[in-house]
Parts: C-alpha cells; structure tokens; sequence
C-alpha cells in the first residue's frame, strides 16, 4: 500500500510554523523583572496602577503589621486628626510591636497615626479600631467591607493588628493597590514616609522614629509600611520616586529583614531601569511664542514650574498649549496669557499657567495706522486721489496761463 506524504507534511509545516510563532513569542515578551526569592511580589506604576512585573501577584499569604494600612486608611477617613481618644488597656504578648499607650491616655488621632505607620503600634490599630467602630469585631467588619469596595478580591482581614489567622491573608497585588490608595491622600501621605515625628498630643511632646529600616536606609523611599510574623515571615509594601516616576512594591514572605530590603531595592531599582525621565517644560525656555499686533517679533511665553515626568519605551509625550491666536498690548512681563498640558499617551498630565517673558507697549496710533491694512489702502487711495487733484489743479493752472498769453498776443498783433 502507497502511503499519502500529507499527513507528514502537515505535522512538519504545523512544527515550523509553532517554532516560529514561538521565537517571535519569545522576541517580543517582556521582561518580568528581576529574580527574588520572596513568595510573592509586584512592582506597579503609582500614577496608573499598572502592573510591571510580579510573581504570584495573587497567591493568598499572611500580611503581618502591613494590616495596618486598611487601619489607617479607616481612621483617617472616618474620624478628625485632630480629635482626643483614650487609651483603653492593652494586654500585648512579649514579642509584639507597641506604640507605648497607657491605660486612660488621652491621645489625638494624628499622633495615633504616627504611632500606627512608624512604630508599628498594635496598642494604637486596637485603640483607633475601638474610636471607629466601638468594638474590634465591628471594625473588622468595616474593614472587610472597605476590601471589598476597593477591588482588593484577594484580602480578608481578622483583626486590626495583623496577627496570623486562617481568614487573615492578602495578596501582593492586593497589598500594592491598597499602598496606592494611601499614598494618594496627601495626609497619610506624609505619615507613611515620615522618619521622624513630633507626637503633639503628648505632655512634653515626644519625638519618635520610624522603625521602617528601608525607609531610613534610602534616601529616595516615600514609605510605606513594614510588616513580620514568624507565620508569614517579612513583608513590606514600599513606595519610592526617582526618574520622575514613583513606583509602589509588594514584598511578601521573605525570611529576613535585610533579606526583604535588598530584594525590594532589587524591584524598584529594576522598575526605575523601564523608565527615562523627560522635562517637556522647563522654567528657563520658552514653552511657545505668540504672535504680536503691530510687531514684527513674537511674544515668548513661560511657565513658573517645570514638568518633569517618566516614560517608557512605547509612550508618546507631547505638550498642547491653550493660547490666544494674538496678542496686542500693553502687557505686562508676566501676566497670564494661557495654559499648558502636559499629555501623556494623549491623557493629561500636568496643566501648567503660561505667562508672557516680556512686556508689550500699548501701540501708537502710527503703529495702529500701519498694522491696519484698510488703513493703509484708504492712505494710498487718499494720497492717489491728492496726486491726481494735484496734477488736475497744475494742468488747469498751465491752460488758464497759456490761455491768458494767448489774448495778450492778439491785442499786440492788433
């Protein structure tokens, strides 16, 4: 029996054409970032959100004190900074992290706060979780509700502490969307990147330091909250700005201190690598020129701050300004004449005033004549008529003449 080659060289054209889909698979698949040995990671874009690179971004792990988050990010929401709360009695286990409250302390939310995020206070989650919602179980309720209306479908929360529970786990995509929601209330902010703090509320006031070893360790770390169980391990949720860019990190289950630090330098170092930064508007150059009525040199136009901003291979930047066609003066250096828009990917990103870098004088009445050009046409039809009347005048002049010589010859030749 002869056997059909088909089937043979199907299979062979099906094998070539998967190896080349595959190497051009390959060619074009992006890098994942950098090796760690932590359980699960993610380095994110704090402007956008958008996922870098991560390793079992969505695995279910222990979150230890990074819990403190969702803690603060309630008590900042749902009551005053400036408003007093009493210390109730804390019984803490040898090993736990403390603020330091006594029982029937008075002590303002802000100072709460502090304590929370730098000292990784236990004494301050439960006393600022009780001034919330009267009871730990209740705010804990709150605190899974609040999860869920956040989008962060991979947390569950047990207590206010971070305590390791069967039902208490995040996820590191979990952790560095919530990183971001913090730091973009400029308040809590500021909480979670402070080194050192002044506790107002305290008789004297007491100052403290932050705990947060890569905070302290790195110049350009904005924070965010560390976090460590002998169940989970050491986790931090970190944020950082270099390039013009700020990225948020999730580290979780690493088995050291240093350990955790130096793999969550290794993300963001690689992060910041995807990135260069730009300066599409500058305060010494002009961002445009406008155009000037009865001059011939246009206007510059400047900004007061400049626009610094990270990009990636791929992103287009451009800059849309909002000005008048035409400027006529007077105008004064420095008065407002228009916007600028800094626009990323065709979304806006920055919008900047643009004033004028010198001044107008208010033109003459020469300069309006001569930037006018129906005034200009009157002026030549007015001088063209005046040419002509003129000439008209002098040919009359010349025939009333010749005229009048005309007659005294006759009388001569009379």
């Amino acid at each position: 029996m002869i056997r059909r080659p088909w089937p043979a060289f199907a299979l062979l054209i099906l094998v070539l054409l998967g190896t080349g889909v595959g190497s051009a698979a390959a060619a074009t698949a992006p890098d994942r970032g950098p090796e760690l040995d932590a359980k699960a990671w993610i380095v994110i874009d704090a402007r956008t959100g958008e996922p870098l690179a991560g390793h079992a971004v969505n695995r279910h792990l222990g979150m230890a004190s990074t819990t403190k988050m969702m803690t603060a990010y309630l008590a900042a929401t749902k009551l005053p900074f400036r408003e007093k709360v009493t210390a109730g009695r804390y019984n803490a286990d040898p090993a736990e992290s403390l603020m330091g409250l006594q029982e029937g302390q008075v002590v303002s939310v802000r100072d709460l706060l502090y304590g929370l995020m730098m000292l990784s206070g236990n004494d301050a989650a439960v006393t600022l979780a009780k001034a919330v919602s009267g009871t730990e179980k209740k705010f804990v309720k709150l605190m899974n509700r609040k999860a869920f209306q956040l989008g962060l479908d991979d947390t569950h929360y047990e207590n206010p502490v971070g305590l390791d529970g069967p039902s208490h786990y995040t996820s590191a995509a979990d952790l560095a969307k919530l990183g971001r929601v913090l730091m973009d209330m400029p308040r809590l902010r500021k909480i979670a990147g402070a080194r050192v703090a002044k506790l107002t509320s305290y008789q004297p006031p007491l100052t403290i330091e932050t705990t947060d070893s890569f905070l302290r360790d790195n110049a350009w770390a904005r924070g965010i909250k560390t976090g460590h169980t002998l169940g989970t391990g050491y986790t931090l949720a970190s944020d950082g700005r270099r390039k013009a860019t700020e990225l948020i990190g999730a580290v979780i289950g690493t088995p050291t201190e240093l350990a955790r630090n130096a793999e969550t330098v290794r993300l963001l170092d690689w992060g910041f690598s995807q990135y260069d930064k730009k300066v599409p508007i500058k305060v010494d150059r002009p961002v445009a020129t406008v155009p000037v009525r009865y001059e011939d040199e246009d206007l510059p136009v400047n900004s007061k701050r400049r626009v610094r901003i990270g990009i990636r291979d791929g992103e287009s930047l451009t800059v849309v300004t909002a000005l008048p066609d035409e400027v006529e003066g007077p105008i004064l250096r420095g008065e407002k004449l228009g916007t600028a828009t800094v626009r990323l990917n065709g979304e806006p990103f920055a919008t900047v005033p643009l004033f004028a870098g010198r001044s107008v004088e208010e033109p003459g009445l020469i300069d309006r004549l001569l930037g006018n050009p129906l005034w200009i046409a009157g002026l030549l039809v007015l001088a063209l008529c005046a040419i002509l009347l003129t000439l008209l005048l002098v040919r009359r002049r010349r025939e009333r003449n010749a005229r009048k010589r005309l007659k005294r010859v006759l009388r001569t030749g009379r």
